[in-house]
């Protein structure tokens, strides 16, 4: 447990230590967040690349623990690799939505070329037989969930701090899982990944110095989602699906609820609104800060419930995340969601 500390402690200090960095490299190449429309909040060009302080330092410490580099690891370096470059080049050129697609799908696929795939789920209708093997389906079932947390986390990043607090809330909550559940791998990569956002996070909190970029924010979502295919399990073998949905939760209804509303609208699934839980919060007559601690209240509760969810058996899991997903959609119709905003 010490040295797990340790990386945490050694992740920290050099994002601490890149991010400054980072953000002289993103002014002088004029790698810059600009505000062109009332989507963005900040009302002054930022410079990006935080993003890169994250992945250097989750990087270097993997690269320093002992024992060597897994499959898995090596493969999740690699796909990490691939989400960065494409990052790097949609946030100096502003690709479309479908070239950041092909380098999402191009990580993905290394990833399962290193094993890291959905192949059984925990089966929530028998207690008799708990696992079921989704054959040639792990294939599309892999796809959608790395490429849909990664784009979800991307779509959240509207406010200083938000992104990246709810990354290491996640980071947190799946750490615990693993250790609960005797995954040291996947205990040890969360562990890095969290201590790599907390020492960037300073920097990137309201008012910020510096935002992660596309490179960043798909990042997150994507070690996320491949961490909680090793991590997020009942045992060695089998996907709980309950337990990452809840774990990153806040990135994932906020996506869902914002498909809905634009499909109830008639608006095109891509295209970008003002309508995310964050600017209705801002909307309200909350500040930036407040609207951001308020969500991360709301990522911690639901990381929560993922923990009680890996505790109990799937039947309870699955029957628990129906009642938060009826829940939070009740909420959302009531506070006017899903109703039309540009």
């Amino acid at each position: 447990m010490n040295k797990l500390y340790l990386f945490a402690i050694v992740s920290a200090v050099l994002s601490a230590v890149i991010t400054p960095l980072a953000r002289k490299c993103a002014i002088k190449l004029n790698i810059m967040d600009v505000p062109k429309d009332n989507r963005r909040v900040h009302t002054k060009p930022i410079p990006l690349l935080g993003g890169i302080a994250i992945y250097i330092s989750f990087i270097v410490t993997l690269f320093l623990k002992s024992g060597g580099l897994t499959n898995s690891e090596i493969g999740l370096i690699l796909g990490a690799t691939i989400i960065v470059i494409g990052g790097l080049i949609d946030d100096k050129f502003n690709m479309k939505p479908w070239c950041k697609l092909l380098f999402q799908l191009a990580a993905t696929l290394v990833l399962m070329v290193y094993g890291i795939k959905i192949v059984l789920i925990t089966n929530p209708f028998s207690s008799l037989y708990q696992f079921v093997n989704i054959g040639i389906m792990s294939i599309p079932l892999t796809l959608v969930w790395v490429i849909g947390v990664t784009n979800a986390l991307n779509l959240i990043d509207g406010l200083d701090g938000l992104a990246a607090g709810i990354a290491l809330i996640s980071s947190i909550t799946i750490f615990i899982i693993a250790m609960l559940n005797g995954r040291n791998e996947a205990a040890i990569l969360t562990i890095i990944l969290a201590g790599s956002i907390a020492g960037f996070l300073p920097y990137n909190f309201n008012p910020a110095s510096i935002f992660m970029g596309d490179a960043g924010a798909q990042l997150l979502g994507f070690l996320l989602a491949s961490i909680s295919i090793e991590g997020a399990v009942k045992s060695a073998a089998a996907f709980s699906i309950a337990v990452p949905i809840l774990a990153l939760g806040i990135p994932i209804y906020d996506t869902l609820f914002a498909v809905i509303r634009r499909k109830i609208n008639g608006k095109p699934i891509m295209q970008a609104d003002r309508g995310h839980l964050h600017h209705r919060l801002l909307d309200m007559g909350l500040t930036q800060k407040q609207a951001v601690i308020i969500m991360y209240v709301i990522s911690a509760i639901l990381g929560s419930f993922s923990v009680v969810a890996m505790e109990i058996n799937a039947q309870r899991s699955y029957f628990l995340l129906i009642i938060v997903m009826i829940i939070l959609i009740l909420i959302a119709w009531k506070v006017g969601f899903f109703k039309r905003r540009e």
